[in-house]
C-alpha cells in the first residue's frame, strides 16, 4: 500500500514540476514520513478508541513529542517494526501511566538520572539526517537538558498521578531512543555527523 500512495504522488510531482534528482529523494524522503506517521496514528487511536483511553494516548503522544523533538534519536529500519514499538509504546505506556504509583523521591532520583542522560547524548542524529552544524546540535542539546528539567519538575510536583507518570516515562522512553546501546542494539551508526563530515571532507 506505501508503494503505491508514494509512487502515485511522486509521478504526479515529477510530471507536474521541473525538480533535481537529489531533490526528489528529499521530497520522497518527507512524504514517507507523513505517510508512516499517519498511518501508525490511525492505528495507535483506533485501539486506544476500543481500549477506551483516547485522552491518555493523545497526552502521552503530546508530552513525548517534545522531547524527541529536539533530542532526535532512532529510526526503526523496518517500518513494520516502527508501527509495533510505536504501538507498545504509546499504548503501554498511557496505560501504565493510569496505575502506577512511584513516590516522589524515587522519581526525582530516577529524573536527575534521566536528565544527565538527555545532556550527555542528546541529540541523536540518524544515518539519512545526520545533525552536521555543531551550533544546531549544540542549541538541541541545551533545550533538549532544559525540557528534560522541565518534565522532572513536572513529574515531582504536579498531583494528579497519570500526568506526572507521563512525564517521567516519555523521558524515560526518549532517554532509551537516543542511547548509543540501543543504536548498537539495532546495529545502527551513532553521532552520524562524523561520519557525514569525514565522507565530505568538512
Amino acid at each position: 500500500m506505501k508503494k503505491i500512495v508514494l509512487g502515485n504522488i511522486m509521478n504526479f510531482i515529477k510530471k507536474n514540476g521541473d525538480y533535481s534528482e537529489e531533490k526528489l529523494a528529499i521530497i520522497n524522503y518527507g512524504l514517507e514520513g507523513l505517510y508512516l506517521t499517519f498511518s501508525k496514528l490511525i492505528i495507535i487511536i483506533g485501539l486506544a478508541i476500543i481500549l477506551n483511553i483516547v485522552k491518555e494516548v493523545i497526552i502521552f503522544l503530546l508530552i513525548y513529542n517534545l522531547i524527541r523533538m529536539t533530542s532526535f534519536g532512532l529510526h526503526a529500519t523496518k517500518s513494520w517494526i516502527c508501527l509495533i514499538s510505536s504501538t507498545l509504546i504509546f499504548i503501554g505506556f498511557p496505560i501504565l501511566c493510569q496505575y502506577m504509583n512511584i513516590d516522589n523521591n524515587l522519581k526525582l532520583i530516577v529524573g536527575l538520572i534521566l536528565i544527565l542522560f538527555i545532556y550527555k547524548n542528546a541529540p541523536a542524529d540518524t544515518k539519512k539526517r545526520p545533525i552536521v552544524s555543531r551550533n544546531r546540535r549544540l542549541f538541541f542539546k541545551y533545550t533538549s537538558t532544559f525540557i528534560a528539567i522541565i518534565f522532572v519538575y513536572c513529574a515531582v510536583l504536579i498531583n494528579n498521578n497519570f500526568l506526572s507518570n507521563c512525564f517521567l516515562f516519555a523521558l524515560l522512553v526518549q532517554t532509551f531512543m537516543i542511547s548509543p546501546f540501543v543504536y548498537k542494539i539495532f546495529n545502527l551508526p551513532y553521532n552520524n555527523y562524523i561520519d557525514y563530515l569525514a565522507n565530505n571532507n568538512i
